[in-house]
């Protein structure tokens, strides 16, 4: 009962007064939205390369393993040193927790593709752009979106924790429940993890309804 009676006190009065929970959200979403989309235009189309290309995928191999292990929070000192405080610094740190898991499964897409339906596409005269886009990206697909799932998930968490750290707009799930904790109450600390769950698995659901419809040729 105090959750709901929290999460009331956080949409009509707002923590700090006056910022509302809506505007917590919106921002935070503004933040992870900035970063994953990054991390989609990059790792995508860097995915279906390395991939389609083993003699690049076996040079570039090493360097993602080497940076893949590290955390994104990890990040977050030079984050600041390099962008400050505020959006940039922000979405930087969700690039970097969505853009490993979409590289590989992406990679993992473009090689399950059977290379039979390479050949055949070659055999009825298509050419490299052909088989790119009518074979590859469709048959990479599935695992395209398993890996936007595992990234926005992983994208969502490290925000709320990159905003303990401070936000300069002064909105922001993970800095509400900061805030929360510096006036201790509890009530309003779990109340902010209740949304911060409903949020993310509302995100999850936006992706599987793209994914739904974007593979209806599959049911």
């Amino acid at each position: 009962m105090e959750i709901f009676t929290g999460i009331r006190d956080l949409v009509l009065q707002g923590l700090p007064r006056g910022n509302t929970l809506v505007l917590h959200i919106l921002y935070s979403l503004l933040r992870v939205a900035c970063g994953f989309l990054l991390a989609v235009v990059t790792a995508v189309p860097l995915g279906i390369i390395l991939g389609w290309s083993k003699s690049l995928r076996e040079t570039v191999a090493p360097v993602v393993e080497l940076f893949r292990p590290i955390p994104p929070l990890a990040w977050i000192p030079i984050a600041i040193l390099w962008f400050g405080i505020g959006l940039k610094s922000a979405a930087f740190i969700i690039f970097l927790g969505c853009f490993f898991p979409i590289l590989l499964s992406t990679i993992s897409g473009v090689l399950s593709v059977e290379r039979i339906l390479v050949d055949a596409a070659r055999t009825l005269g298509a050419d490299d752009r052909d088989v790119f886009v009518k074979v590859l990206i469709p048959g990479a697909t599935p695992s395209i979106y398993t890996g936007l799932r595992i990234g926005l998930g992983i994208g969502w968490m490290t925000l709320v924790a990159a905003e303990f750290t401070g936000v300069k707009s002064g909105y922001g799930l993970g800095y509400m429940i900061m805030t929360a904790r510096d006036i201790q109450r509890p009530d309003l600390v779990v109340a902010g993890m209740a949304v911060i769950g409903l949020t993310g698995f509302l995100l999850d659901v936006l992706i599987r309804f793209f994914e739904n419809r974007s593979l209806a040729w599959r049911k």
